[in-house]
């Protein structure tokens, strides 16, 4: 899958995000319309292995994360950025959602979790803070956020 596939098929997914409040029933509708193991998170882990192996995704690598965004906010996604990353057993830097955060996990391994979640969505409200962690194993998580918007903070 290319770049410009990718995000085709992200535009595919915000398309449903448009002019909703990221709150827990859209964590919920999302999780119903594209459950983990479904057609569309094929799709997506499918894109991201091929984009982690051509290069273009997870380019950036700290402290054992890769990572990277492959998508800049734009109105073909609906205003969302995309980023993914690679984590095994780690912790990210400490940030903040000021319009919120949607998050595709997807494991590597059977047992691997992010924040405490398994396979699917899981979605921080605006105004959250956390420090991704993942346990159990490699997966790769799927950030979309509103106009881009991040804050990395100390903890």
């Amino acid at each position: 899958m290319s770049q410009d596939e990718f995000a085709t098929l992200m535009a595919s997914i915000t398309t449903r995000m448009a002019a909703r409040a990221l709150d827990k029933s859209l964590e919920a509708d999302l999780n119903r319309v594209f459950p983990a193991g479904g057609d569309v998170y094929r799709s997506v882990l499918d894109g991201c292995h091929s984009g982690i192996a051509a290069g273009w995704m997870c380019s950036r690598e700290r402290g054992g994360i890769r990572y990277g965004r492959v998508v800049a906010p734009s109105s073909t996604t609906h205003g969302f950025s995309v980023d993914v990353v690679a984590m095994d057993n780690n912790a990210g830097g400490h940030h903040r959602h000021p319009n919120g955060e949607i998050d595709l996990i997807m494991p590597i391994d059977a047992d691997a979790r992010f924040d405490g979640h398994g396979a699917g969505w899981l979605l921080y409200e605006p105004g959250t803070a956390h420090v991704p962690t993942t346990t159990g194993g490699k997966a790769l998580v799927l950030y979309l956020l509103p106009e881009g918007a991040i804050e990395f903070t100390k903890t």
